[in-house]
């Protein structure tokens, strides 16, 4: 199992954490948000904490209720503006992020998804360079404000880039254009009821990212829930992968899920009928399968885990 913590943030900093909280510097500005895995002590005072920072969310609005749980309000410390760009960049790739204080306590970026973005660069990159002048086809799912489709597209894939709320869908467009990027394909759509629509039609991807939530709710009404129907979708997703020189990124953050679960489910999932029940699955075989957790490391070397991962690479 690996564990995993960005390396090429310029524009992000976890200054320190705990107390069921996070100090955080997000380019110009430091805020302080809820974190109900930083169980321990912060290393700095509250003073310094509330000295530094130019703003804190604080829950409530939500409290008890599924899928609400992290709303809230936001407290001005310091003067700062409503929204205001980053950039993520390596020496291979950079695109940049507007970011904006939302009701939900984010801001528009998960910082600790940076090494998923170097991987999907880099596979990407890698199919685009074996394909011949084809360019690889990716789909983003459940696709938020866009990082993991700008590192796509920059690594040169024809991305489509679907999530279910129109209003993060023109945020990535956003992303997009401040990042100089074009020609992503938006989908407004349950992301279930689209994967099902593509495998009917046949349609076949070489790159699937998925960060589903826990509870969600499709355009039209329809329900989400991870427990529910994470196996559904993964299922449905094999259907829709290139069964070679593909890769898959599945994220999960729901309390509960850890990486041993989330690779048994993308393992079951992925084997053929045929294989079922047995270890010794060839297609399985052949396959690269990592698994493990993103964290982030605060200035004080405490290391904060926030999210669970599993890649397939064949």
């Amino acid at each position: 199992m690996l564990l995993e913590s960005p390396s090429g943030w310029k524009d992000y900093e976890l200054i320190d954490s705990g107390d069921f909280q996070k100090l955080e510097r997000f380019g110009k500005y430091i805020l302080i948000r809820p974190e109900p895995k930083a169980l321990w002590q912060p290393s700095l005072s509250e003073r310094e904490w509330t000295g530094m920072a130019h703003t804190r969310f604080t829950t409530g609005a939500g409290f008890g209720k599924a899928g609400k749980e992290d709303s809230g309000t936001w407290h001005p410390l310091k003067k700062m503006e409503e929204q205001w760009p980053i950039t993520y960049g390596k020496a291979e790739f950079s695109f940049k992020l507007r970011l904006g204080l939302t009701s939900f306590k984010h801001v528009g970026v998960f910082p600790e998804q940076a090494p998923n973005w170097d991987y999907i660069y880099k596979e990407t990159r890698n199919l685009v360079e074996q394909s011949n002048g084809v360019k690889p086809k990716i789909l983003n799912l459940f696709a938020y404000t866009g990082a993991a489709s700008l590192a796509a597209k920059a690594a040169g894939a024809d991305v489509t880039h679907l999530d279910s709320v129109k209003q993060v869908v023109n945020w990535s467009r956003v992303n997009m254009e401040l990042s100089k990027l074009d020609n992503i394909r938006w989908v407004i759509e349950d992301a279930l009821r689209f994967v099902k629509r593509e495998a009917k039609r046949g349609n076949i991807y070489q790159g699937i990212i998925m960060d589903p939530p826990a509870y969600g709710h499709g355009p039209d009404g329809e329900r989400w829930k991870l427990d529910e129907h994470l196996f559904e979708m993964l299922t449905e997703v094999s259907k829709i992968l290139a069964t070679k020189d593909s890769f898959l990124v599945l994220n999960l953050y729901s309390n509960g899920y850890s990486a041993v679960l989330a690779d048994t489910l993308v393992r079951t999932a992925f084997l053929k009928k045929e294989g079922r029940g047995a270890t010794g699955n060839a297609e399985l075989q052949r396959a690269e399968l990592q698994y493990g957790e993103l964290v982030l490391r605060d200035g004080f070397e405490k290391n904060l885990p926030l999210s669970v991962f599993v890649r397939l690479k064949r």
